[in-house]
């Protein structure tokens, strides 16, 4: 028997509540931990709709198990563990949950299953939030994406949420030296990920929107909505990068990029009146795009495009369809 007197309030809470078979109790215990072990499920999958289900698999899975806690561990840990193991169950049975070769030649890789993360429904925590900057952009995301499931387990718990070497080993059933190992290839495919970002995520990142990412953001509406593509031209590097998930395709110049949407219809009859928002995803600046049609009284939702800017100009674009991804919560219409 666990002596209670040695343990935090929340797991004392949390044995006395499995004891009981408290479905309610369970549910308030577990359910503030959510929004951390889902942006933890996201970085290991890369998908929204996949993160939310495995949150929900490991508060099943919690209750399931709830008479193995004993308190050794805290709650929290032992969810994260719980939350980590059956992610590695999913990606065990889906090999296409991995970057593919994009079609262009230099164009490097794609994540097809790749989707955009309402920064609204990060944690509150101000601490977990400043963490979660850095590593919850799309470069972070998709680079990890990289890894072999297990490298990518090892990276996250010991280099984003700062376990112990031993802590991650348990959790993921490796010895402390196959942990380290794991952890030692991980940094280098990241370093070659991510040449140009800090590579230290534990530290929070200090970075805010600077004026002059702000006024590219704006630059960027103003010229949508007038349908101005040499206005558009003018705020991409030459060697910008855009794909467009699940779609395949990746285009690694701007003219390259631009002919692709003018070929697709941009700026010309019924793609031509648009009205544009601006919001964040991934911590990142986005600019949610509206459609007017002729046959249409109100501008309705059609895409959001992620930028990531580098100097006063977008260094990488990476754009959604909107409309099929209610939990952006964005408004439908305008």
């Amino acid at each position: 028997m666990t002596d209670p007197s040695l343990l935090g309030a929340d797991e004392a809470t949390f044995i006395a509540t499995a004891r009981a078979d408290d479905t309610a109790r369970f549910a308030l215990l577990t359910e503030r931990h959510r929004r951390a072990l889902q942006v933890h499920c996201y970085r290991m999958l890369a998908n929204y709709d996949d993160s939310q289900d495995l949150t929900q698999e490991t508060f099943l899975r919690a209750w399931n198990k709830r008479e193995s806690f004993d308190g050794r561990a805290a709650l929290r840990t032992w969810l994260y563990r719980i939350a980590t193991n059956a992610c590695l169950d999913f990606l065990e049975k889906r090999n296409r949950r991995t970057p593919v070769p994009a079609e262009l030649p230099g164009a490097g890789s794609e994540v097809r299953y790749l989707q955009p993360y309402p920064d609204r429904m990060l944690p509150e925590d101000p601490h977990e939030s400043a963490v979660a900057r850095e590593t919850i952009e799309l470069a972070f995301i998709v680079a990890v994406q990289h890894l072999p499931p297990r490298q990518r387990a090892a990276l996250i718990l010991r280099d984003v949420l700062g376990w112990p070497a031993a802590t991650t080993a348990d959790a993921l059933e490796l010895s402390v030296a196959s942990v380290t190992s794991a952890l030692q290839r991980a940094r280098v495919t990241m370093r070659e990920q991510l040449p140009d970002r800090r590579l230290d995520w534990r530290t929070p990142a200090t970075h805010e929107l600077s004026d002059d990412e702000r006024a590219t953001v704006k630059a960027w509406v103003d010229a949508h909505e007038r349908n101005d593509l040499d206005g558009l031209l003018s705020l991409m590097r030459e060697d910008l990068r855009f794909a467009m998930p699940p779609d395949p395709g990746v285009w690694v110049t701007a003219e390259s990029a631009l002919d692709s949407w003018v070929s697709n219809g941009f700026g010309g009859p019924g793609y031509d009146d648009w009205r544009c928002i601006v919001t964040t995803v991934n911590r990142m600046p986005a600019v949610v795009e509206y459609l007017r049609t002729p046959d249409q009284p109100v501008y309705r939702l059609f895409a959001i495009d992620v930028l990531h800017i580098v100097d006063g100009r977008i260094a990488e674009l990476t754009g959604f369809n909107a409309a099929d991804k209610p939990w952006l919560g964005l408004p439908p219409t305008l």
